[in-house]
């Protein structure tokens, strides 16, 4: 059963999520939304010499932008649930209070769990 988001900027993260993960042709697509409301999508990263979840790189540039907290992420893939390293990245960064919404492949809001 999948959870209807109200909150159309929670949304809108889901359609960049998605349109990153299809783009890249990747694993997993991420995209977080700063306490700015910027946002930053992302694909996984799959190379011999790094790898990385869709939501750590989101995090990376978000970081890289000099931004200092987050409001909510998403990551779309075939995944179980989130991975215990990407709400490790998200509270480290952002701190407690951070809701990360697991989605499907067809965009459908599976669960979320809380930083």
């Amino acid at each position: 059963m999948s959870i209807d988001l109200t909150d159309p900027e929670d949304a809108k993260l889901v359609t960049l999520a998605r349109a990153n993960w299809a783009r890249a042709n990747a694993a997993q697509g991420a995209a977080v939304r700063d306490t700015d409301g910027r946002t930053y999508s992302a694909a996984a990263v799959t190379l011999p010499s790094l790898k990385l979840t869709a939501l750590q790189v989101a995090v990376a540039m978000a970081w890289s932008s000099g931004v200092t907290g987050l409001e909510a992420a998403v990551v779309v893939g075939d995944l179980d649930a989130v991975a215990g390293v990407d709400l490790a990245v998200v509270a480290e960064f952002a701190g407690s209070g951070v809701p990360i919404y697991r989605v499907d492949t067809s965009g459908a809001v599976l669960d979320s769990v809380t930083t």
